[in-house]
């Protein structure tokens, strides 16, 4: 029997100029491909297209060379206005610059994976070629991007008409039934762990390869450094502690807009020497920096189930973090703590009480491996094959 013809459309993926973005992506999509065909169209801003022209041809060359069967193409969007037209910008550029890929080719099923505007021009397109059509919820897509009525209605409509809604926690499932979406379609799959990639390593050397001081209480942030995810309260919370624990340091490995405005900020309250900004990390280099930690913190503002909390607690370490999205629904309490949000006081709080406790870390390790890919996989393409056979 021949396999199912899937057309993925989403910006959550590897593209010329983020190799590392959206890793989870990276390892489901890839694992699906021995299950079904699987094509991707990765739409990119326009915006580091233009300032890196010159490079954009062989840099998109190279990516499409080492992810086959993905498609990338230049998004063009008017920038900070008009978000709910963002949807029609997206359509009218995949039409210029794969319209064989969207009307020409026979697909069993259309995927957006994230909701505004990739699933909603792979709702268009299923709906314009008859193709039945699954949508992938993570987050923010729905938590920040709902708030705005054009784009909620698009996205609600999005979902009424989908096979398939697959959710990463009941957490976003009870918000979009909330917004009069139908329940029928919707399936909560939590993201998986690559256990080859995060599993625990020995601290003392680790910390000797990453020049980590062997008596360091290390909190440890990875992601993207933003204001939304938590990235200023936690400076401020390790700041009330500093003096209380002396060995206490802080690491954010990652980057973005935020970082100066943090670098300023410690520098104002001299803490260059036991604040550290290690930039962005491969995927495949994390696990060196989680056990080298002494505990994880994500303090977002706001999530749907985030994979770092996963990798952290593979690493066998244990999780402070914000209760939203579906975090309280992954972290148990013997794996961590939860705070609200946009609270430092709570999360200094939280984090010196972390600190203090004896954890049980094979218990830690254990949950998270009930988190694999594999059955992620296996789940996930049963309910693309049923959404196609609907």
């Amino acid at each position: 029997m021949s396999r199912e013809r899937l057309l993925i459309i989403t910006n959550l993926f590897a593209d010329p100029f983020s190799p590392t973005r959206a890793t989870f992506s990276q390892q489901q999509f890839s694992r699906l491909r021995a299950h079904m065909d699987v094509h991707i169209v990765v739409p990119v801003s326009f915006i580091p297209v233009m300032r890196n022209l010159l490079a954009w041809r062989r840099l998109k060359r190279e990516t499409e060379a080492k992810w086959p069967g993905v498609h990338y193409i230049v998004y063009w969007y008017v920038p900070g206005v008009m978000r709910g037209l963002h949807s029609w910008a997206l359509m009218a550029s995949m039409l210029l610059q794969c319209f064989p890929t969207l009307f020409l080719r026979r697909w069993d099923l259309i995927l957006g994976s994230w909701a505004f505007p990739d699933a909603v021009v792979a709702a268009w397109v299923g709906a314009l070629t008859r193709t039945p059509v699954a949508v992938h919820v993570l987050g923010s897509d729905i938590n920040v991007f709902t708030q705005d009525s054009w784009r909620r209605r698009q996205i609600l409509w999005t979902l009424g008409r989908a096979k398939a809604v697959l959710s990463v926690s009941q957490a976003l499932v009870r918000k979009m039934v909330g917004m009069g979406a139908p329940e029928a379609p919707m399936r909560v799959l939590y993201n998986g762990v690559d256990p080859e990639r995060f599993h625990p390593l020995d601290r003392a050397a680790a910390r000797a390869r990453l020049g980590v001081g062997a008596d360091e209480e290390m909190v440890l942030f990875v992601g993207n450094v933003l204001v939304t995810k938590g990235c200023g309260e936690l400076l401020e919370a390790f700041h009330a502690l500093a003096s209380k624990r002396p060995r206490l340091t802080l690491t954010y490995v990652g980057d973005g807009p935020m970082r100066a405005a943090l670098q300023a900020r410690v520098a104002e309250l001299g803490l260059q020497s036991r604040v550290r900004f290690a930039g962005r990390v491969m995927h495949d280099q994390l696990n060196s920096w989680f056990a080298a930690s002494t505990l994880f913190c994500l303090p977002s503002y706001s999530e749907g189930v985030p994979n770092v909390v996963l990798e952290a607690m593979a690493c066998a370490r244990p999780v402070v973090a914000t209760d939203v999205g579906g975090i309280a629904e992954v972290l148990p309490p013997f794996a961590g703590g939860l705070i609200p949000p946009k609270d430092a006081p709570a999360l200094a709080q939280k984090l010196d009480w972390a600190l203090g406790q004896d954890w049980d870390l094979t218990r830690i390790t254990a949950h998270a491996a009930t988190f694999d890919w594999d059955s992620n996989v296996a789940q996930f393409h049963q309910i693309l094959t049923e959404a196609a056979r609907h």
